[in-house]
């Protein structure tokens, strides 16, 4: 803040956040808009997961087990970038560095081998049942942390 000594010192909070909140951007629209859709994505793979493995299991187990793991994938993106700081930034961008192999896997598993998948996962067809917001969501998590890592 303008008059504050501490402002822009290592350990110091910028406009009432967290040191590691500003410098990976997180303050900022698109950032807490990319955590948003992490956790409701989170939110959203574990419960239908959740409800899949207990009630439907034994008719599509890969493809339930597969979307337990993108949920799992999600928690841990969206807690890495509301923790922020460089270890978690650096997690953050394995898992969605991750995150891409795995649409792109079971995205091209799903087109070359549908009767692999009797049900959908999250990242079936490249996400086509969520709008291909899975396939877009890794490519602008990294590059969102790439921008972090630079600023």
């Amino acid at each position: 803040m303008a008059g504050d000594p501490a402002a822009g010192k290592p350990g110091s909070a910028v406009a009432g956040k967290p040191e590691s909140a500003a410098r990976t951007g997180l303050g900022q629209g698109p950032g807490r808009l990319l955590v948003m859709v992490y956790g409701v994505f989170t939110v959203a793979a574990a419960s239908r997961s959740i409800y899949q493995l207990i009630a439907q299991y034994h008719e599509a187990p890969l493809a339930y087990i597969l979307s337990a793991v993108s949920a799992a994938v999600y928690a841990f993106i969206t807690v890495s970038l509301v923790r922020g700081g460089e270890g978690a930034r650096k997690a953050a961008f394995v898992c969605c560095a991750a995150e891409l192999v795995g649409v792109l896997t079971v995205g091209t598993w799903t087109l070359a081998d549908p009767s692999a998948f009797p049900d959908q996962t999250v990242w079936s067809d490249y996400g086509m049942g969520y709008l291909f917001i899975p396939i877009f969501l890794p490519v602008t998590g990294l590059m969102w942390l790439r921008k972090a890592r630079r600023g």
